[in-house]
């Protein structure tokens, strides 16, 4: 039997369909979740293996994506070794004590089997449950500079003072810190492609702070340390970051399969800069806020530039907003599947 769509798109490979899966698809956009998930924080609902693999299945059941993402977050690792992360509902990663010193550095201890074992359980119940389906897996973690933005800032910032202050004034210690994230982060991928993963994201979500020579100097090297360290599990490897067009011919560089352009770089441009790779997007979540028709027109919009060329992973530019409702997510899953012309012969 072939592969699933989805892992052929990501080699370049013909479809007979454009694959589709969507960005925070599990979640609050959907009210399935709202009532399975009530009040709580996001950590305690990842630390229960049944409900995470409940909510990682949702929208499989409900949309028909092409793959499932892992029910997680970038820092659920950090949570783990006790480096004082909490996740506060409408505001997100709050660090108790934010990394400031190399004595922190003692703080980023190795990550265990043992840390994780409530991911790892989740990621077998999933497998199981996505078999019936040959529904793929996307496992996932946080790029060391977006994670250690997390760390050091200590909460979501718009100026990343904090973290261009350390990397400017002490470069030798912020290779140190990226020395450990890239350790941490390259275990907790592992583990999860050994537990049945079948694809791998790393999420470079403020990659798009730096400027050309920032990104170059202090997130590149780290980034391609973690590809180059899971390239023997022989899945494929998508590398994501939102604000990142200026930077996507640097970020292809960094050894992923597949790269994840967001909604601000027009696909065919986008595709233009990263060369001969697969690439995933990259339809505004806005354009989803306003009906069916007009979901479906922006995907179409985005279909067009995609044109015939393999290597397209339909997807949106950033993660679903809570807002949006699910009937649109349905509609564009059918007109990608319907209308996708990249790769299918």
């Amino acid at each position: 039997m072939s592969d699933p769509v989805f892992l052929r798109a990501c080699r370049g490979d013909d479809v007979e369909h454009v694959p589709v899966w969507f960005m925070r698809q599990a979640g609050r956009s959907l009210p399935e979740y709202r009532a399975l998930r009530g009040a709580g924080s996001i950590l305690d609902a990842i630390a229960d293996p049944a409900l995470a693999c409940e909510i990682t299945m949702q929208p499989v059941r409900r949309y028909g994506v092409d793959a499932a993402i892992l029910f997680s977050d970038i820092v659920v690792p950090y949570h783990a070794i006790g480096f004082g992360v909490e996740v506060v509902p409408g505001r997100g990663p709050v660090i108790a004590k934010p990394f400031s010193n190399a004595a922190d550095l003692e703080r980023l201890r190795d990550l265990t089997d043992a840390d994780i074992a409530h991911v790892t359980q989740t990621v077998d119940l999933a497998v199981h449950e996505l078999e019936s389906t040959d529904t793929p897996l996307i496992g996932f973690a946080g790029a060391p500079f977006t994670v250690a933005s997390y760390l050091v800032e200590g909460a979501p910032t718009r100026d990343f003072a904090v973290i261009k202050s350390l990397m400017h004034r002490d470069p030798v210690l912020f290779d140190q810190l990226l020395d450990r994230l890239v350790d941490i982060t390259v275990s907790f991928l592992r583990a999860q492609v050994e537990h049945g993963a079948r694809a791998l994201q790393l999420f470079d979500s403020w990659a798009g702070s730096l400027t050309r020579d920032e990104y170059r100097r202090f997130a590149l090297p780290a980034t391609a340390r973690v590809f180059e360290a899971v390239a023997d599990l022989d899945v494929p490897t998508i590398l994501f970051g939102v604000g990142t067009g200026e930077l996507l011919d640097l970020m292809s560089g960094a050894g992923s399969s597949v790269m994840g352009i967001d909604w601000h770089v027009d696909l065919d441009e986008g595709r233009r800069r990263v060369g001969d790779m697969p690439v995933q997007g990259n339809l505004d979540p806005a354009r989803c806020l306003s009906g069916e028709a007009l979901g479906v027109e922006a995907a179409r919009e985005v279909l067009q530039r995609a044109g015939t060329q393999s290597g397209h992973v339909f997807n949106l530019g950033h993660g679903v907003l809570p807002s949006t409702d699910p009937k649109v997510l349905e509609a564009v899953v059918r007109v990608v599947h319907e209308e996708g012309k990249a790769g299918v012969r």
